[in-house]
């Protein structure tokens, strides 16, 4: 009973995180709020219900088992005003940015040009915002939780989207180093771009969790690896240009 009584917590967590009332719920699977609200006091939930609540929440049941784990202890997201604080020192968002792929404090030091005093100094904001916890012998246990985001246009976002836009794409994209390019255009209903929404929210998911994963391994088998996916109703605007009308359609 504890554990459902867990993984229903979960459930609710999850659904505020991603700003989705109960009506939204409702929306979704086609019942009426009330049912919802039931479906949740009472603590009752089939399988193939629970599995229609994951696709809502756009996660697994066995991320949600994984979040329950977790216990909702961990940090999601930072306030815009933590994000400036990062964006204003380009040290403490790298730092930042290091944590959070789990380097040691020994190979920081090893990598770049900051001493003892400089690195626990920036530990010590990063601890003060709760991205890590700053613990004896150099050591640091981080705070973020597995679904830690940027605000959405954030100062981080626009940071790196500055960044994205002079130096990402400079690059010949070759495979056999490890980059790819891949543009496709085409004319998608609006069911098939959700569908492609999700998986790509799905491929952001197996990214982070192969992140992870590799943070084991020692520091010279990893590569700082960066990804960009993006996907909108467009028209190039050389082919616009050469419309009769200018196009009115709305998604």
């Amino acid at each position: 009973m504890a554990q459902t009584v867990a993984l229903v917590d979960t459930i609710k967590r999850c659904l505020k995180q991603k700003k989705i009332t109960y009506a939204d719920l409702a929306e979704n699977l086609d019942l009426s709020e009330a049912n919802v609200k039931r479906m949740f006091s009472k603590r009752n939930f089939t399988l193939s219900r629970l599995d229609e609540i994951c696709q809502v929440l756009e996660m697994e049941i066995s991320d949600l088992i994984r979040e329950m784990a977790y216990g909702g202890t961990t940090l999601d997201e930072l306030s815009i005003e933590e994000e400036a604080e990062l964006v204003s020192d380009v040290r403490l968002l790298l730092m930042a940015t290091l944590v959070v792929n789990s380097w040691e404090f020994e190979d920081i030091e090893t990598t770049y040009r900051w001493d003892q005093n400089e690195i626990i100094q920036l530990m010590a904001k990063l601890d003060r915002m709760r991205i890590i916890d700053l613990l004896p012998g150099n050591k640091y246990r981080l705070l973020i939780s597995r679904h830690f985001r940027w605000q959405t246009n954030g100062p981080v976002h626009q940071f790196f989207e500055n960044q994205i836009q002079r130096e990402f794409f400079n690059c010949a994209f070759e495979p056999d180093r490890g980059e790819l390019l891949v543009f496709i255009s085409g004319m998608l209903s609006r069911t098939s771009n959700k569908q492609l929404q999700r998986s790509i929210h799905r491929l952001a998911k197996e990214f982070d969790e192969l992140s992870k994963e590799d943070s084991k391994l020692p520091l010279d088998e990893r590569f700082g690896t960066s990804m960009v996916v993006a996907m909108r109703p467009w028209e190039l605007g050389v082919f616009s240009a050469l419309r009769k009308e200018p196009s009115d359609k709305e998604f």
